[in-house]
């Protein structure tokens, strides 16, 4: 029931909405356009405005053409061209080619004097040949917030366009949601400040926790190295590897967003942006060390299950499996390098300003797919595999030496210490993949949600969903 209330409340919400975000007939509110033959608009305009406020703003410098009257059309091509006329079955009517021309030619001594720039999307040569002396007054039954719209009216998605405060320089190569040359927003764009600082505190106290568990275990294999030997060995290389990637979170945490985000700039517009690419430098080398430990910590746990079945299925010695070390971190540490000099070079480099690192996948779901989620699946199948193969070894030794108390005790043991260590590194993991998998689910409704609740604020096209469901199901 709370969860049908829920998707009628937003199903009410979406019938609220102004009638520009739907992309219908609506009212004209701009002054200098309210004593036209029409009453309707539709937006976009041909100048690319998504609403009337931006049109308004824009319309401001021909005002003067209009206030000295160079031309007895000035003020009827300026209305049509920003706030167009909208008419039943939303058909926008557009000033024609003869109109621009003969305002051009009257208004352009004016202009030059004025120093007025004719707007590149006002050529005249864009315009359509057509009859101006067709009126424009037939209304549409909508009213100011788009509740009553004519039978088979059609409502349009333009897709997503970049707020002006994230475009970023050319040159860069961001994108988001599909555009170039545009950044996601920092802070997050999911969630709320509170949210924010309880996910970036719990990320500190639990980066501290684990910092400290990795780095006792390795210092108490400073302490007596030769009591580490294989197949327990790897135990040692992957608490290195965490206690670096421990590290790094602990250091995202205490930069906060410095390194993660990129500062705004108010001379050129840009508000405060999430960092993509390689372009900044502190945030490449975060990137590096994080994928690069992260890697190779999974790939060592993968190992440390290939040595315990060598031991345990194959009855393999400890100098036995020694032997095969040379290959152990051929592996270990030569996959990881190669994925991450990959993603460097593919320029996949993304701030996370949640934690203050950077890694890959946070906006780019292929890269997600492709350098997180498949290799972690993989190491998990492959890991879960061999150890489920050393157990069922175990057992079966476990039976044939039942009479024999001591070595029955010892196995016992080690087969404990087996599923201790697995289910310790096994649990977070599988959580964590559950987690990429709905984060990759679910990523496209909470962006085209996001855009749906911030589009009137950033004078963006809204979407348009045929449901309302889609957006918050």
């Amino acid at each position: 029931m709370g969860v049908l209330a829920f998707s009628a409340a937003c199903s009410l919400l979406l019938t609220l909405v102004r009638g520009h975000s739907l992309f219908t007939c609506e009212p004209i509110t701009v002054a200098r356009c309210s004593g036209m033959p029409y009453n309707m608009t539709f937006f976009p305009n041909i100048m690319g405005h998504y609403d009337q406020d931006t049109a308004a703003l824009q319309m401001e410098p021909f005002l003067t053409l209009m206030n000295l009257h160079c031309s007895p059309d000035v003020h009827t091509f300026l209305c049509k061209a920003f706030v167009p006329a909208c008419l039943e079955q939303v058909h926008v009517i557009h000033p024609c080619r003869s109109l621009c021309e003969k305002v051009y030619s009257d208004c352009k001594q004016l202009m030059d004097t004025f120093g007025i720039t004719w707007p590149e999307e006002l050529e005249c040569t864009r315009l359509v040949n057509c009859d101006e002396t067709v009126p424009a007054t037939a209304p549409v039954t909508t009213n100011v917030h788009g509740t009553q719209k004519t039978p088979g009216q059609t409502r349009r998605d333009y897709g997503f366009w970049c707020p002006r405060h994230l475009h970023t320089t050319s040159g860069q190569g961001y994108k988001f949601l599909g555009i170039d040359q545009c950044a996601p927003p920092c802070p997050n764009m999911y969630f709320k400040n509170y949210e924010l600082d309880v996910a970036k505190s719990f990320i500190g106290i639990v980066s501290i926790f684990c910092l400290c568990a990795t780095l006792f275990t390795f210092l108490t294999f400073l302490i007596d190295v030769k009591r580490f030997r294989y197949p327990e060995r790897p135990i040692i290389y992957y608490s290195v590897c965490y206690s670096i990637v421990s590290l790094m979170y602990f250091i995202g945490f205490l930069v906060g967003n410095r390194t993660a985000c990129n500062e705004a700039d108010d001379k050129l517009e840009i508000g405060e942006t999430v960092v993509l690419g390689s372009q900044n430098k502190a945030c490449t080398v975060l990137f590096m060390v994080l994928y690069f430990f992260t890697m190779a910590g999974t790939i060592w746990w993968v190992i440390l299950t290939i040595t315990w079945f060598l031991a345990a299925g194959r009855k393999w010695s400890c100098e036995a499996i020694a032997q095969k070390a040379m290959w152990f971190h051929a592996v270990a540490w030569g996959i990881p390098g190669f994925l991450t000099i990959m993603l460097l070079a593919m320029n996949k480099v993304e701030g996370d300003n949640i934690s203050g690192v950077c890694f890959v996948g946070l906006y780019d779901l292929d890269a997600s797919l492709y350098f997180v989620l498949l290799p972690l699946c993989l190491c998990v199948f492959f890991g879960l595999s061999l150890l489920l193969a050393g157990i069922i070894s175990l057992n079966h030794v476990r039976q044939v030496i039942q009479h024999d108390g001591r070595n029955q005790e010892k196995l016992k043991k080690f087969m404990i210490r087996i599923g201790v260590f697995s289910g310790l590194y096994l649990v977070p993991l599988v959580a964590l993949l559950g987690c990429y998998v709905y984060e990759l689910v679910n990523r496209k409704i909470w962006e085209t949600t996001w855009v749906f609740d911030h589009c009137d604020q950033y004078h963006i096209p809204c979407p348009y969903q045929a449901s309302s469901s889609f957006l918050y199901k």
